[in-house]
């Protein structure tokens, strides 16, 4: 207890009126009426009147009553003054710590985590703007382009269901940690495998995917013992605001570089930001509160009261997980989600200088935008959702409303993009869809820490491979799309997934708890 605390718990002797009293036991034929303090500076009492009973031949022994309780409130006083003293003492003491070390942890956690996002955006985005001057130097058509932006899915779908599996069972610090360095390395050593040849730089695309395949199921599974249940929305919003931020970085970097340096100096100065990320997270980082010794006990005690899951996972009931109707539902939504997202994310450039005939560095510009309305629409989702949540709306129906607006948002605005005849109109149409689009940070993916916590890990990792099973046929069959059709018709099937995806989610999703 604090020193403040035990003063303003301190009892002196009052009488049940408020006066004080002697505290003796007096003969019942002599009481003490009233002993009123009007008064009272320092250890001086300025005026205390005292009405004596009915004898006043006793007297004297009320006198010396009163000056016992006189010498009792001055010592009281002095103890009190004591007490004062060494009290601002103590908040003194408090006021010396630095605000950073009174910032929560587990909001550093976060932070981390966004960071790492914001760099696994810039890696993957970089080649849609190099892609642009190396096709010219390499002479790629737009089936191989395909072919290489494809790639990468290759080794991201590989490690999404494992890295799942491992941050699940050894801790999220360590995979998140491995596949920064990993995809960081990958990413510097794109230019020399494209001078090697087409087979080299898909291996080493297909590398760099596998470091990024891990990130979300360990960043899920970190946040899932750090973050409490109402502030779950919120956090997760802001992490993936990370990759939408990396993205406009991204973007808005690329062509500068490309036109200053040469289209290699991209990968080589993204991919070295890597080291700085790594370093911090090596010092900061914990897998769970329970493993960091320098943790505050108030915080320690509101992460671990208010987060579901806690023990490290020893066996995963594959059967039981895959049997649940809303596992399938997330698992199918993200399918339908990430087809369209993902095309946009590694054709949007091409669309833009294509399609609005916009060239080099304007297509890198105007990407920005869509990615930025998606940074602000994720973080505004993340606090109407956390804020529904906290006014009693179920948690189901709050998923529902949200991944409703990330699929019927943008299928509304891409249907809209064969009707407008400006590029500005292009432009706003496809920020719009993507803003849009950004709701589904606090529906579905949310929903792996509502329906099986304990296995959150696991379960990104397994819906997140259909979505990226999404992303490898849709960025493939983009580019053949291309050869015989139209933009239009590009449209049309990832229109066509955001519907089909409504309508699975509303009907067999839940954001409750199905699994211990």
């Amino acid at each position: 207890m604090s020193f403040r605390a035990l003063l303003s718990s301190s009892n002196f002797p009052k009488s049940p009126s408020g006066t004080i009293s002697s505290g003796n036991k007096t003969n019942p034929t002599r009481s003490l009426n009233r002993i009123p303090l009007y008064s009272l500076h320092g250890c001086r009492l300025s005026r205390v009147s005292v009405c004596e009973g009915r004898r006043r031949s006793r007297s004297g022994k009320v006198h010396a009553d009163v000056r016992d309780i006189l010498d009792s409130l001055r010592d009281s006083v002095k103890f009190k003054d004591g007490l004062n003293d060494i009290a601002s003492s103590e908040d003194d003491l408090d006021t010396t710590v630095p605000w950073w070390e009174q910032f929560p942890k587990r909001w550093v956690i976060v932070l981390l985590c966004f960071s790492a996002f914001l760099l696994c955006n810039m890696d993957r985005v970089n080649m849609s703007i190099a892609i642009l001057p190396m096709s010219a130097e390499f002479n790629w058509n737009p089936s191989t382009v395909g072919l290489i932006q494809s790639s990468f899915f290759w080794g991201y779908l590989l490690t999404q269901i494992a890295g799942g599996i491992w941050a699940d069972t050894v801790g999220g610090k360590s995979v998140l940690g491995f596949g920064v360095i990993w995809w960081s390395i990958a990413t510097a050593l794109t230019p020399v495998a494209a001078k090697l040849g087409l087979p080299f730089l898909l291996v080493v695309r297909a590398f760099m995917g596998i470091g990024e395949g891990v990130a979300m199921p360990a960043m899920n599974n970190i946040l899932s013992k750090w973050v409490p249940v109402a502030e779950r929305s919120r956090s997760l919003a802001l992490v993936y605001s990370g990759m939408y931020l990396g993205s406009v970085t991204g973007f808005a970097f690329s062509p500068f570089l490309i036109h200053q340096y040469g289209w290699p100096s991209v990968f080589y100065s993204f991919g070295s930001l890597g080291t700085v990320w790594v370093a911090l997270w090596i010092n900061k980082a914990y897998s769970s509160p329970n493993d960091d010794p320098q943790l505050r006990p108030q915080e320690k005690k509101l992460i671990v009261s208010n987060c579901i899951s806690k023990q490290p996972v020893k066996t995963i009931p594959w059967k039981l997980i895959l049997s649940k109707p809303p596992v399938w539902a997330l698992i199918v939504s993200h399918f339908c989600h990430n087809w369209g997202t993902f095309i946009l994310l590694t054709w949007m450039p091409t669309y833009y200088n294509q399609v609005l005939k916009f060239n080099l560095t304007e297509s890198g510009l105007f990407c920005v935008l869509p990615w930025l309305t998606m940074a602000f629409s994720a973080n505004l989702g993340g606090w109407i959702a956390d804020t529904l949540v906290s006014k009693g709306l179920s948690v189901t129906t709050v998923r529902k409303i949200m991944q409703s607006i990330g699929f019927l948002g943008p299928a509304f605005f891409l249907t809209q993009l064969s009707h407008v005849d400006s590029p500005a109109m292009a432009v706003l149409c496809m920020a719009c869809s993507q803003g849009t689009d950004a709701f589904s940070q606090s529906g579905l993916y949310s929903n792996h820490q509502d329906i099986v916590p304990r296995y959150s890990g696991v379960l990104l990792g397994l819906s997140n491979t259909a979505g990226v099973l999404a992303g490898v046929f849709g960025t493939a069959a983009t580019g053949y799309i291309l050869q015989h059709g139209s933009w239009d018709d590009v449209f049309k099937v990832s229109v066509g997934l955001y519907l089909v995806g409504t309508v699975v989610w509303n009907l067999f999703s839940t954001g409750e708890k199905i699994l211990d």
